[in-house]
């Protein structure tokens, strides 16, 4: 991480690090909503309507979380 951070610094773009236990695979994209899952559920399934692989999901919040932290910087 180190190494990347310094190459990304050089390139003149940013690193942000999203927090250990922050629940992206648990929290719905589309509405926000909190779901625990067992790490054997693949789908991520809503009451909103929204079905779709649980990592593309969880790919989607770490990328939210880490413009909103960048935002705040």
């Amino acid at each position: 991480l180190n190494m990347l951070e310094y190459k990304l610094k050089e390139r003149g773009k940013y690193f942000v690090k999203v927090g250990k236990w922050y629940p992206s695979s648990q929290i719905c994209h589309c509405c926000g909503s909190v779901k625990k899952f067992d790490l054997k559920d693949r789908v991520y399934t809503c009451d909103c309507g929204y079905i779709g692989d649980r990592d593309h999901n969880a790919a989607i919040n770490i990328l939210t979380e880490g413009l909103r932290i960048l935002q705040s910087l």
